[in-house]
């Protein structure tokens, strides 16, 4: 959070892993003025639109890079030259 600067009220939405779901890191949110978000427990459905994204992008980008900056590069194109342009999108909305 140190680096991203995060607006306050953003949204940020997870699982419920034991990481996300501490005290402590939903504390830290708390005093960023972070809106924390989970999935239901034993709902794969909440978050099935993005976890099909995230696999197309995996799917078609692979998974390795040879630095941060190249990534964020590939991921950019991707989808706002890509995916949002020309993929037909799978949801309503």
């Amino acid at each position: 959070m140190k680096r991203r600067c995060p607006r306050p009220g953003l949204l940020h939405h997870s699982d419920r892993g034991c990481t996300y779901a501490s005290e402590d890191y939903q504390a830290i949110l708390k005093v960023q003025d972070l809106t924390c978000s989970m999935s239901r427990t034993g709902d794969c459905y909440d978050n099935a639109v993005m976890e099909s994204f995230f696999s197309t992008v995996k799917t078609e980008l692979g998974e390795h890079f040879e630095s941060c900056g190249d990534a964020k590069r590939e991921l950019f194109d991707f989808i706002e030259v890509f995916y949002n342009q020309r993929r037909r999108h799978s949801t309503p909305g």
